[in-house]
């Protein structure tokens, strides 16, 4: 038989009944829950639910921060045979999350007194909610509130009455019955509701713990949201089924002060392993060459040189030391003992490895990390896939890879008629395993476009090299396609033209059978201000002089990648921008262009900009002095 979430939960108290589970900090420092602790008070939760009578196969949506109530939270669902809707808090505006509660049918809330605003401004809407567990104690409820330690009162009375009935509850749990709907981040107008099994989910922690080994001592904390499927399975279960531990970011009174609270905790807490997304990665590194500045010229000398040595030595990390090198490990060692090693005490002092995850991580910055002793592995899954399909690992790693696949799981990489193609050839990324989804909730055409005879089809195109590492390298579903119907993975040019460029932010290339691609950009304004008042002191931002100087300089920028540019040849020009729409406002979640994995959403982006992008294909539109690039830049 194979094992539900309870089993693997149950099976993990036997084994480590008195270590730590969870690690929370609420006051002055982190304090461990045991596994047997965690056991008791999800069995006092589990049956709160019960009393107030949650039934099997209900619905039971989660909105709260990371903690350790969000955790138990879950576990108690699950244990009641009930299904979680776990839901980000990023979920700012009332309709995606109408859309989400109403469309999973939930008829139950669990949600923190930092979220309960949202819950009570959209109450109205929805009719299906029977009761809301507030986990913070209110000054005051609204009907149909109720407190978590009211619950677990309630809870307590259930289990002297109704002793065996938790345990009778999650005995009835099958491994195909459902564990969570968990809503994608939404490319389109309504986003979809992934079915993740029981059996999804240990299958998949299976699968996680074929790459890495994770210790009883190893403690990870948990920055990525808890509704994330990467951190339900690379985070806690994965450390659930190993023994280990999980710490919680401590939260803030805003989303800024939690943010602030990260690199507090990872200090505090000394974690051995984290689970990272690029835009946390590239904060890290801003923060630890931003300090070696601030000590010294000669400090930042000594640690450019360190890096670099260390880089010629490293190499893809699977290749370091070869052949001479071994003459540059004397040198290394000491690098490392003098720089390398305070820096990783910034990070807690005990970091063996980061795990990437949410979208491609630049090879610069996994090169930076092995330097300096904290490899950041780049892995690869969707959350259709539950979501790990590959990974990198200290047991076997290629930098620039996504990693090696998991066991029991088998991919193929298809053209676009569904051939398979042999290693080293780009085509879609394909997969067959028990960590395939059981669908898209009330969504059966989209589920029979997605997961066609068992194989998920993940949109995602890349390659097999001949060691067995994948390679994934942009979207099979988001590809310029130019007049001819020839088709070119935008990614590559608009991460280069972002990172290599101070003036550029953000960049969306399109060509959908058009005579030449276009891009719309975001541009760095600050820096471009500061480039005009440089070459033009006595210019005014607000002039026309002024802005003109400014977009020239960005046609600069993009020129560099074109004949006689310093990066000519990197890409074929074709697929280069040849007319450019400067967008006044950044790419933001706020604004609904990008998901919660720092993952621009470029169907949006397309359908917000739509007549920008149709100008650009106007007569004269190649000339970037036009006046609505001007007005962006205001």
């Amino acid at each position: 038989m194979k094992p539900t979430i309870i089993d693997l939960f149950n099976q993990s108290v036997d084994k480590y009944a008195r270590l730590p589970f969870l690690w929370e900090k609420i006051a002055s420092e982190f304090t461990p829950t045991t596994y047997l602790e965690t056991k008791r008070l999800t069995h006092l939760l589990a049956a709160g639910l019960l009393s107030m009578g949650v039934k099997a196969g209900e619905k039971v949506a989660l909105l709260s921060e990371g903690r350790n109530a969000w955790i138990i939270g879950e576990l108690a669902i699950l244990h009641v045979g009930a299904v979680n809707v776990p839901l980000s808090i990023k979920l700012e505006e009332s309709n995606d999350l109408i859309f989400r509660l109403v469309h999973s049918e939930s008829h139950y809330i669990l949600v923190s007194g930092g979220q309960l605003k949202k819950i009570r401004a959209i109450i109205g809407s929805l009719p299906l909610i029977k009761k809301i567990i507030v986990f913070d104690e209110q000054a005051a409820y609204q009907p149909n509130e109720i407190s978590l330690r009211e619950l677990q009162e309630e809870g307590t009375q259930f289990i002297q009455t109704n002793p065996d009935l938790v345990v009778e509850r999650g005995k009835a749990v099958k491994p195909n019955d459902l564990a969570n709907i968990s809503y994608t981040s939404g490319t389109t107008a309504d986003p979809k509701g992934i079915m993740l099994t029981h059996r999804n989910y240990t299958a998949n922690v299976e699968q996680a713990l074929s790459l890495m080994n994770i210790p009883t001592t190893y403690r990870t904390l948990l920055i990525l949201p808890l509704d994330h499927c990467f951190a339900h399975v690379a985070g806690f279960y994965s450390f659930m089924a190993s023994g280990a531990s999980v710490g919680t970011v401590q939260s803030g009174k805003t989303a800024m002060e939690t943010l602030k609270n990260i690199p507090l905790n990872i200090k505090e807490l000394q974690p051995n392993l984290l689970l990272s997304v690029p835009a946390l990665a590239k904060s890290f590194r801003k923060n630890i060459e931003s300090s070696i500045r601030s000590q010294g010229k000669a400090i930042n000398w000594l640690f450019q040189a360190a890096l670099k040595l260390s880089y010629s030595y490293n190499k893809e990390g699977y290749n370091k030391g070869g052949g001479l090198q071994f003459l540059k490990k004397p040198l290394l060692l000491l690098f490392d003992k003098l720089i390398f090693s305070k820096v990783r005490e910034g990070l807690g002092g005990k970091l063996d490895f980061f795990v990437g995850g949410g979208a491609l991580l630049d090879i610069d910055l996994q090169r930076f990390y092995y330097a300096i002793g904290m490899p950041m592995f780049q892995g690869y899954g969707l959350s259709e896939a539950t979501p790990i399909i590959s990974s990198n690992g200290l047991k076997k790693h290629k930098l620039g890879s996504s990693g090696y696949l998991v066991k029991d799981m088998l991919l193929k990489i298809c053209d676009a008629n569904g051939t398979e193609l042999p290693p080293l050839e780009k085509g879609e990324i394909i997969i067959h395993g028990e960590n395939v989804m059981a669908g898209y909730y009330k969504n059966e055409k989209s589920t029979a476009e997605t997961v066609i005879d068992g194989w998920l089809h993940t949109g995602d195109m890349g390659y097999m090299d001949n060691d067995g590492f994948l390679y994934v390298v942009g979207r099979f579903k988001s590809l310029l396609i130019s007049g001819d119907g020839e088709k070119y993975s935008p990614e590559g040019i608009e991460e280069s033209l972002a990172d290599n460029s101070s003036y550029i932010d953000q960049v969306v290339l399109y060509n959908n059978q058009n005579p030449y691609t276009t891009a719309l950009i975001v541009p760095n304004k600050e820096a471009m201000k500061r480039y005009a008042l440089q070459k033009k002191p006595q210019v005014d931002w607000s002039s026309e002089e002024a802005k003109i100087l400014a977009l020239n300089k960005l046609q600069s920028e993009i020129n560099e990648y074109k004949k006689g540019g310093k990066y000519e040849g990197m890409f074929p020009e074709r697929w280069l921008p040849a007319a450019v729409a400067v967008i006044g406002e950044p790419f933001t979640e706020q604004n609904g262009l990008v998901n919660s994995t720092m993952k621009i959403m470029r169907v949006k982006v397309e359908e917000r900009y739509a007549n920008r992008i149709e100008s650009l294909y106007a007569s004269g539109a190649k000339s970037i002095e036009n006046k609505e690039n001007m007005e962006a830049l205001n």
